[in-house]
């Protein structure tokens, strides 16, 4: 690597449970997103779009199709010479046995190898789940400028919603004096993103170092920043501006779909100068027939609408059959709604088909509806 340069690390190796159905048997950071995307496409193409040009994919639980996408790193311009997207799940090696990632640091940990082999400066460490656009050159610039040990990017959140967060109690040139995890009484609203940007170096002796300590959880935000803080490292926040989403549960998935639907959304898709990538979709263009109505949605290629559809997110080859009536939903890849059916505040996984008349939702429920499976009338 050039000096100074940064190399990026994406933890995508969780579950997801809160998303239920959705990745029983897909890993959560491949979960679909937004018409045609995955939520793996936004840390990655940001990435890009940062200049970084080594990507580590860090994945665990149901690998093999994020894998085979990740993998694919001409979709993001990161096929070049000096460049590339590793694909990283745990792995056996000389003089250890084989162990699963015990949590966010030992994951890096595991892979202080690969991480050696291009010999950076800064290492960048993500999750995988999130959806957001970010400069991270930027943040290196405030890292380099603050001369920080670490940088963590922060957000206000509600104070309601303060105690799901890692909070960061900072002082007035933003230098990091207190990191609580979860805490149950806050006393800060300055959230963690889940994105940090560490002096390799250092960061890997204390990698060393925590996997050695009994009773350690192997987290970054347990383990790793507590201790650089006891040994009054300049830990820095970096306070992002900007449309940011943990679409860690469905109603909150679905909240981020709908947010698309106002023309000014924070995340603009269609941005032309930072651009999301991802897999380039061979298809016809979306139809709507003679009978069709659409209002107030967000439509991609392959779509055919013959009923009605109103604020809605239809992914690539969505069928909707006349007199059906679509509303408030995301229906993702490949869905097929029946003739006279109904699709109410839900979130249909790809592939699922709604049979004629069946009804799905409804647009009284303040519950999302999450349908991974066939519907039928009466069910």
């Amino acid at each position: 690597m050039e000096q100074n340069n940064m190399l990026a690390m994406i933890l995508a190796g969780g579950r997801g449970t809160r998303l239920y159905d959705l990745t029983k048997k897909t890993a959560k950071p491949a979960v679909y997103f937004g018409g045609k995307y995955r939520i793996i496409d936004f840390p990655i193409s940001n990435c890009a779009n940062s200049n970084i040009n080594v990507v580590g994919v860090l994945t665990q639980y149901e690998p093999v199709e994020l894998n085979a996408y990740a993998g694919a790193g001409q979709r993001w311009g990161l096929d070049t010479r000096g460049s590339g997207v590793y694909v990283l799940p745990p792995s056996e090696k000389d003089g250890t046995k084989f162990d699963v990632y015990r949590g966010t640091a030992d994951a890096i940990t595991q892979n202080i190898e690969f991480i050696d082999t291009f010999d950076p400066d800064y290492v960048l460490v993500l999750s995988g789940d999130h959806i957001y656009k970010m400069d991270y050159d930027k943040m290196l610039a405030d890292h380099k400028a603050n001369s920080a040990d670490a940088t963590i990017a922060v957000l206000p959140v509600s104070w309601k919603e303060a105690s799901r967060f890692g909070i960061m109690n900072v002082d007035d040139e933003s230098r990091i004096l207190e990191f609580q995890e979860k805490p149950a009484e806050p006393k800060s609203n300055l959230a963690s993103m889940g994105i940090y940007i560490f002096n390799w170096k250092l960061l890997r002796k204390e990698l060393l170092e925590d996997a050695k300590r009994e009773g350690s959880s192997h987290d970054f935000g347990n383990d790793i920043i507590p201790s650089m803080l006891g040994q009054d490292k300049r830990l820095y926040a970096y306070r992002f501006e900007g449309y940011w989403k943990d679409v860690g549960t469905i109603d909150s998935l679905w909240e981020a779909n709908m947010d698309l639907l106002n023309k000014n959304n924070e995340l603009d898709l269609d941005d032309p100068n930072w651009k999301i990538y991802t897999a380039d979709i061979p298809t016809l263009p979306h139809y709507i027939g003679p009978n069709g109505k659409v209002e107030h949605c967000y439509i991609n290629q392959g779509a055919v609408i013959r009923g009605n559809a109103k604020d809605s997110v239809l992914f690539n080859n969505v069928t909707i059959e006349e007199g059906a009536d679509v509303r408030e939903s995301v229906l993702m890849p490949g869905v097929s709604v029946g003739a006279g059916a109904k699709v109410y505040r839900a979130i249909v996984a790809g592939g699922v088909k709604v049979d004629p008349e069946a009804t799905v939702g409804s647009l009284d429920s303040k519950e999302i509806a999450l349908v991974a499976k066939r519907v039928r009338k009466g069910e």
